[in-house]
């Protein structure tokens, strides 16, 4: 993911309204999913996919008698896809159903007491619109991928299709012998039936959202790379593809689970696959199975590529272990993969390629900001869900953390992730679940912080000068903010190079909250040069020029 921080006094008693009241637009229910178990037939004679879910939900309200589960329908826009069903029961009794407007709605056999659980049978088929994708590889060769973000498994499964709805899973697919499937977690179960079928059971014991659920079916060539632990490491790749995948994603796969379960928390789930697919492109973080697009294979270990690895291995924590409980919030997800794939980069490859990385992120955000200047990285109500994700919830929200971090020091950040990951591992997360972490990591009040760079739009533009006065012998820099709405409340570093001093700036400090300041720095001669934020801490757009 995926890609930082707030705005002030005056709106702040509304950004703790926003924090806790401004919830996505799904409609939900007294309810909570504990299971899915999907059965799915696949076939070569026809994209038509045979399918039962049986769903164990908890209800927690009483006298519930409807319940709703999102599954496309077969509308006319969809031109003979999208999925009927054909029944559904409880303990072996058929339920009264409605199925329109992809909403399945269920009538109950009886008033529900609060806290029971109770176990749906749906019975469906239809050829998938969306989300199982079949169709030949890059090998001309017939597959079976899925690609459910943000919100569409239900093209092809009866379930919540929320974010913050977490369920285990199995996956249970009858499929041509020729082909393997994998799917999350740890495989169950491989029979060969008669007919030349094969039935293939996969079952995930952690919790996880929807959008992570996922199944490939194709021709793979399919290597045990190694342990972490007890997790395996596995590779699956096109068949005619082998040598070069299993080249590509032999590194870094490893050595990026022993930093983050050091530094974050443990690695969560029972495997953790790398796989070529087509359905993604880049890739796509589901838990435990990891797809990448066909063109992740290249045979020579691409840096771009070894980058895109570590960021869906970041997911692994921040989406997948900690899921932002709303859409609203989903700069938990892609903010967090980003700025710790670069963090990864930084303890590995050297701080030069982390800094670059840095610069990189602060000009997408800016170029983002020219053209829409109001986007917040936090959503308030969204209802778009191709609004979703942007290259602020990314990069605006990497940004976001490395400021932090340069905030509170490492010590304290870490502490904060560490003690934000343990509360909410395998659950859900808000923005003020986050910031209440680091609040009690660091014993400071950070919500200016957050509703400055997190729910107020706009980036800091700053246009300055400066000049080395012989009479006071000092430097003078002067700035303004020059973007619409209330100045930014921003820490100042000022890197200030002397002739003679080995050509290594001096880094001078400062704080701006007005519209405008003026700072002054005692300098017995001229500096060849004033820079500005010489450590790359702040996301701001500065131009700084030399006055006469």
């Amino acid at each position: 993911m995926t890609e930082f921080l707030l705005s002030l006094l005056l709106l702040l008693s509304t950004a703790r309204v926003d924090v806790a009241g401004a919830r996505d637009s799904y409609p939900r229910q007294p309810l909570d999913v504990e299971h899915y178990h999907f059965a799915l037939t696949l076939s070569d004679s026809t994209d038509r996919i045979e399918g039962s879910a049986t769903v164990r939900m908890r209800l927690l309200s009483a006298a519930l008698r409807t319940v709703t589960l999102d599954l496309a329908d077969m509308s006319a826009a969809r031109t003979g896809r999208g999925m009927a069903v054909r029944a559904v029961s409880a303990n072996g009794k058929p339920l009264a159903f409605t199925h329109s407007a992809d909403r399945l709605a269920i009538t109950l056999d009886h008033a529900s007491s609060a806290n029971e659980v109770v176990e749906l049978v749906v019975r469906y088929a239809g050829i998938p619109a969306d989300g199982l994708q079949i169709k030949p590889n890059r090998q001309k060769e017939r597959t079976f991928f899925s690609d459910d973000w943000p919100n569409k498994a239900h093209q092809w499964l009866p379930l919540i299709d929320h974010i913050s709805d977490k369920a285990t899973m199995e996956m249970d697919v009858v499929a041509p012998a020729h082909y393997q499937v994998i799917s999350n977690g740890l495989r169950l179960e491989s029979t060969d039936l008669a007919g030349g079928l094969r039935r293939t059971v996969w079952r995930e014991s952690v919790p996880i959202a929807p959008w992570l659920y996922v199944l490939g079916v194709a021709r793979f060539a399919v290597q045990q790379v190694g342990m972490f632990g007890t997790v395996p490491i596995e590779t699956w790749v096109y068949a005619q593809e082998r040598e070069a995948g299993f080249y590509d994603f032999a590194t870094p796969t490893h050595e990026v689970l022993a930093y983050f379960s050091d530094r974050i928390g443990p690695y969560a789930y029972e495997k953790l696959a790398n796989v070529q697919s087509n359905s993604v492109s880049g890739g796509m973080e589901a838990a435990s199975a990891i797809f990448y697009s066909e063109g992740s294979v290249t045979g020579t270990r691409t840096v771009r590529w070894r980058n895109v690895v570590i960021h869906e291995l970041a997911h692994q924590w921040f989406g997948n272990a900690v899921t932002e409980s709303d859409w609203n919030d989903v700069w938990l997800s892609e903010g967090f993969a980003t700025y710790f794939t670069l963090l990864f980069i930084e303890h590995a490859y050297g701080r030069d390629e982390f800094v670059a990385g840095l610069r990189d992120s602060r000009k997408t955000v800016l170029d983002f900001d020219t053209k829409t200047p109001a986007y917040r990285v936090i959503h308030e109500s969204l209802f778009d869900m191709a609004q979703v994700t942007s290259a602020m919830t990314y990069q605006k929200g990497s940004w976001t953390l490395h400021m932090l971090r340069q905030r509170l020091g490492d010590d304290t950040f870490w502490a904060g992730i560490r003690e934000y990951y343990a509360r909410h591992m395998n659950r859900n997360a808000s923005t003020t679940d986050f910031r209440q972490a680091m609040e009690r990591a660091s014993g400071q009040d950070l919500s200016a912080f957050f509703q400055q760079w997190l729910y107020r739009g706009g980036v800091p533009r700053l246009d300055g000068s400066w000049q080395w006065d012989a009479a006071t012998k000092q430097v003078v820099i002067e700035l303004r903010q020059t973007q619409a709405g209330e100045p930014f409340q921003l820490p100042l570093e000022f890197g200030i190079t002397v002739a003679g001093a080995g050509a290594r700036p001096r880094i001078e400090r400062g704080e701006m909250s007005a519209r405008s300041a003026r700072f002054t720095f005692p300098y017995d001669q001229a500096p060849d040069s004033v820079g500005f934020d010489p450590q790359v801490r702040l996301l701001a757009d500065v131009h700084l020029v030399r006055r006469p």
